[in-house]
């Protein structure tokens, strides 16, 4: 397999590597984030996981360097807005929604204090109600609004104390003011929706939301399922305003490649294309696990198709082997001109499990169009 390694990290010291994030800074750099997790990870002073490195190339991704770190900042996203790049997650593990800017491509970052410097939605202490979640997921710019997903893990139950919503703010305010952002309600999976005769677990649930824009200029979050449905996917519908979010159970399901891990949806201004990097294989889409990474197109973003396989597994493994100690996983990815530039959580030679990820890894497609076609 070829890659470029941003990061290595030895399984020995019971830390791993998440949330990789890769843009293109406004110097012209790239500019990317992780964070870490694990037992041996780094802990702030409420015991949780809340440390993210940022790194940077300047020659196109052939070589990286780790330029600083960000205390209380997980699971975030990196994007550029009118020519500032911004950091967008939380404070912690279940923590606050905060966002941090940098005026000089990622040396030097705000910190979000308070309410007037990128403090948006404080969290409770530890895992006291709200907890909020996310993942690396896209932040877009619709109607004149920015936005955003999250999720409320209600009594940090993982999976089915998972209430997805969205914030947004007028493209032009001071996105570092909380004032500026509107918040959603928060909608849980209900349990109404699970099939007859299947038993409910506590796992049953939506997470890590993308905000997309449809065909027809409507929001929508569309969400990893996690549940016993094969190959579905949720999507709920967002208001105008960004006040509501729904859920029609008639239409809300649809098939998805690699629904059942964290993937991140854009649109290709040139061929009008929906994109997406999922944890599927061609032959079986329904098939659960993270040792190949593809390319999956849709025309509409309902209807998914694979067009190519881009990583699986070479290191000769069994195939039972290889689902449990290889992960290319939570692919956080941009157009580049006429290429795709995506950056992986992997799993791979040494990794304690493929979740538990050894390294983050970067990759290019070449005339991803070549592809999609």
């Amino acid at each position: 397999m070829e890659f470029t390694e941003l990061r290595y990290q030895d399984p020995r010291t019971k830390t791993y590597l998440g949330s990789p994030s890769i843009v293109r800074a406004p110097d012209g750099s790239l500019v990317a984030s992780h964070d870490y997790f694990g037992a041996g990870c780094p802990r702030n002073s409420e015991h949780e996981e809340s440390l993210s490195s940022i790194y940077r190339s300047d020659d196109n991704g052939g070589t990286w360097k780790n330029i600083t770190h960000l205390e209380n900042a997980y699971w975030g996203t990196l994007f550029v807005h009118m020519g500032v790049l911004y950091h967008f997650g939380v404070s912690q593990q279940y923590g606050s929604i905060v966002i941090r800017r940098s005026d000089d491509s990622g040396f030097t970052w705000t910190h979000p204090r308070d309410e007037k410097s990128g403090l948006l939605f404080r969290g409770g202490y530890f895992h006291e109600n709200p907890n909020y979640h996310c993942a690396p997921v896209p932040v877009i710019v619709h109607s004149g609004r920015i936005w955003r997903a999250f999720e409320d893990c209600i009594g940090t139950v993982w999976g089915s104390g998972f209430a997805a919503f969205v914030i947004s703010a007028d493209e032009n305010a001071d996105l570092l003011q909380a004032s500026s952002w509107t918040m959603s309600n928060k909608l849980q999976f209900d349990t109404k929706l699970i099939p007859a005769g299947v038993e409910p677990v506590r796992e049953w649930g939506w997470l890590e939301g993308n905000v997309v824009a449809m065909p027809d200029g409507s929001l929508k979050d569309i969400l990893r399922l996690h549940s016993w449905m094969p190959g579905k996917a949720a999507m709920l519908s967002i208001s105008r305003d960004g006040r509501t979010v729904s859920f029609d159970p008639s239409n809300g399901f649809f098939d998805m490649p690699g629904h059942h891990s964290k993937f991140t949806i854009r649109r290709d201004t040139k061929s009008k294309k929906y994109i997406s990097l999922v944890n599927a294989t061609m032959k079986d889409t329904r098939y659960w696990a993270r040792d190949t990474l593809s390319l999956a197109a849709s025309e509409d973003c309902i209807h998914w198709r694979i067009v190519r396989e881009l990583i699986n597994d070479d290191q000769k493994l069994s195939p039972d082997d290889s689902r449990k100690f290889t992960g290319f996983q939570y692919v956080d990815w941009q157009f580049d001109d006429n290429d795709i530039l995506y950056l992986v959580r992997t799993g791979y030679d040494g990794a304690h499990n493929f979740h538990d990820a050894n390294r983050i890894t970067f990759h290019r497609l070449k005339t991803y169009s070549s592809v999609i076609s």
